[in-house]
């Protein structure tokens, strides 16, 4: 776990961020209208647990997410063509205005609670796998200035699906390969575990 946090310290440390235009959250909640179908209009995403939350998130992870999806780096079936026609500014209006949103909090499968918290909070030391909370907190708000996101409350399902991910490679926009790092060394039981553990997370 020390390496990691020492990777974390070195990514905070050194996280540079580039000249963003600066959001409007009002004319962000103008243009959310498109987002709402399925993220839902103040960006819980009720519908369907795959979506994630947006409410919440740290802008500049939002508008890297959004770049990402735009310029091909990280691919979805739905959002590549909704990011798609996005400018800078839009993609910073959107940002603020979810950002600006509260996120709600799920609840995490019982029996799943005291594995799920072992390994977001100590990982798995005889496998190698960090402890979550090194770069996402011990609330799970996340490290805002190293482009780490925040965590908590976000659906199981949705977690789940993006550690998965992470591992296969299907998605590798991850600075330095971080994620998939840590998780290439998890089980589908371990990965389902501290996915609920984190939807159950209030920050």
């Amino acid at each position: 776990m020390n390496k990691w946090l020492v990777i974390a310290s070195i990514a905070l440390t050194f996280a540079v961020t580039g000249a963003q235009a600066a959001g409007n959250a009002d004319e962000g909640k103008t243009k959310s209208a498109v987002c709402a179908g399925c993220h839902a209009a103040d960006g819980n995403s009720g519908l369907n647990p795959l979506w994630p939350k947006i409410a919440g998130q740290h802008p500049g992870y939002i508008e890297k997410q959004l770049k990402a999806f735009k310029d091909g780096e990280r691919t979805d079936p739905l959002m590549a063509p909704m990011a798609l026609p996005l400018s800078e500014q839009d993609m910073a209006d959107l940002a603020a205005y979810f950002s600006s949103q509260t996120r709600t909090t799920g609840t995490a499968s019982a029996d799943a609670v005291a594995t799920g918290e072992g390994l977001y909070r100590a990982g798995n030391a005889e496998t190698g796998v960090a402890a979550c909370m090194a770069c996402h907190g011990p609330a799970g708000f996340g490290i805002p200035e190293a482009g780490f996101p925040a965590l908590a409350g976000q659906n199981a399902a949705y977690i789940e699906k993006a550690l998965k991910d992470f591992r296969s490679g299907a998605r590798a926009n991850d600075m330095n390969k971080m994620m998939q790092g840590v998780v290439e060394r998890m089980t589908d039981e371990e990965v389902a575990a501290v996915a609920q553990y984190i939807q159950g997370l209030s920050k």
